[in-house]
């Protein structure tokens, strides 16, 4: 066990506290910017670059490069600090975004992506990591509210300025403003984040282990994501990768029984409060994924609305989201977090309800207000889940555990990605006698049907998720926030 300690009082001040959330938010602004940002400017990335068949690796590249880094920098951020750890990111970033910036072919725009996604990687999970530091159980929840919020902003600023760069001005502007809030959260953790961590031992970094759970990771996330849309899932390379993934993870598992320090410790994974609290981000990502992915699609391939309106019904979630993420902490003080995330899991069943009656005679409102009660549902059930894996562990081990929950949701992400898709191919094969054709030229009587059982799979995963939420205690102890 690692016998490093972090100052209390060096991060703990309240007058301290305010630019540092600040800081946080603008790192996690990154992230949030990048992931609605790209999407409304891929026409005219298309058109200056061309490698219109390459430009969906744009998105694969940067999940799969921030998805495998996440556990590893957890761990880096308990043995090395918070501080580096989140600015090491944020620089790594602010490179991609402006090496995007100046990309000159597709594939050249692909790598730069990989680089960003590296430095993503660091900053969501070490920047929760970070609130959990300072902020108490009873502080945290609101605080995570705010942090929603920036995502909820950035769903509906992202396609805006994306919009508005690719029309007026250049794509390019779409990387190049991550610049000035990359700079400007690099500035304040520099001044304000005043972190000490005292090492009393020379440390064994696990990079077998690092290499093993990169490398399989992200095969394992390539094989989910690109499964049924770059090669069929039973063609040899589908096989190939997903049994090589297999093979490097099971070894990954071996080795790390044997680490010194390992970059994943196997009690993560005996701890009733950190099973639930990843089974529950691993359905809550593979429920963002659906909704993302196909409630767009429905929108204007069946109800026939414009892009716009269609981004707007989906934007839904991220407004409930913040608000019931904001309100959990005076519930889960009062109730427990058991009784709060099912509350929120309550919200989901009943959002995903509503969306099952969504019709082609529906109004867009009515799709929006399933997407609204959803969101609402995940808020009341993704904060608590965090605040409680955070609050069952020391200092010195709560960038694993929170690194862990963001990992497991993104790899539920990516079996969203390969399960709904696989539903929805299947019934329009079905329909079309086994002829494939691209899903936006779809008929309204075909897409209809198939995105139905897109949605009868999400309401699966909703009452999955409430035996998720069930197996977390009530209560659980705080630990410190820092060995004095």
């Amino acid at each position: 066990m690692t016998t490093e300690r972090i100052d209390r009082n060096s991060v703990g001040l309240r007058s301290e506290r305010g630019p540092i959330l600040l800081a946080v938010m603008l790192s996690t602004g990154l992230v949030a910017l990048d992931a609605t940002i790209l999407a409304t400017a891929v026409p005219s990335v298309v058109e200056d670059l061309g490698g219109f068949t390459q430009f969906p690796w744009l998105f694969s590249i940067y999940l799969l490069a921030q998805a495998v880094s996440v556990p590893i920098y957890g761990k880096l951020a308990d043995l090395r600090g918070r501080k580096p750890m989140i600015l090491f990111g944020v620089t790594l970033f602010v490179i991609g975004s402006v090496l995007c910036g100046f990309a000159w072919s597709m594939p050249a725009l692909i790598a730069f992506r990989l680089i960003q996604g590296l430095g993503a990687g660091a900053i969501q999970p070490i920047g929760m990591t970070i609130i959990g530091d300072i902020y108490t159980v009873a502080e945290r929840a609101k605080v995570q509210g705010y942090l929603a919020s920036v995502w909820g902003i950035s769903s509906f600023v992202g396609p805006t300025l994306g919009g508005v760069f690719s029309d007026y001005i250049s794509w390019r502007w779409i990387f190049f403003v991550n610049v000035p809030l990359g700079v400007a959260a690099a500035i304040v953790l520099r001044k304000r984040f005043a972190e000490k961590v005292a090492e009393k031992t020379k440390h064994q970094i696990d990079y077998a282990g690092a290499v093993l759970l990169a490398v399989g990771g992200s095969l394992l996330l390539l094989g989910l994501l690109e499964g049924g849309v770059m090669w069929a899932w039973d063609s040899l390379i589908s096989i190939a990768i997903l049994s090589v993934a297999v093979a490097l993870i099971v070894a990954f598992a071996l080795v790390e029984r044997r680490a010194a320090e390992p970059i994943l410790p196997p009690w993560v994974l005996s701890r009733r409060v950190l099973n639930s609290a990843n089974a529950t981000a691993f359905l809550i990502g593979l429920l963002m994924m659906g909704l993302s992915t196909y409630v767009p699609v429905f929108a204007q391939g069946v109800l026939g609305t414009s892009a716009l309106i269609a981004g707007f019904a989906l934007a839904a979630m991220t407004i409930g989201w913040p608000i019931s993420a904001s309100l959990s902490g005076r519930i889960y003080l009062r109730l427990g977090f058991r009784w709060t995330m099912l509350l929120g899991s309550a919200f989901v069943v009943l959002g995903s309800g509503i969306l099952l009656t969504v019709s082609a005679t529906s109004g867009v409102w009515q799709l929006a207000a399933a997407c609204f009660v959803i969101g609402v549902g995940l808020g009341f059930s993704s904060a608590p889940a965090v605040v409680a894996a955070q609050s069952s562990v020391d200092w010195q081990h709560r960038g694993v555990v929170t690194g862990a929950n963001m990992f497991s949701r993104s790899v539920g992400s990516a079996v969203g990605v390969a399960a709904f898709g696989a539903v929805a191919n299947g019934e329009i094969a079905a329909r079309l006698g086994g002829a494939h054709q691209d899903i936006g030229k779809l008929p309204a009587d075909v897409l209809a049907p198939a995105i139905h059982d897109v949605f009868y799979v999400a309401a699966g995963a909703a009452v999955l998720l409430i035996v998720a939420v069930a197996f977390i205690p009530n209560r659980i102890p705080e630990k410190p926030l820092a060995a004095n």
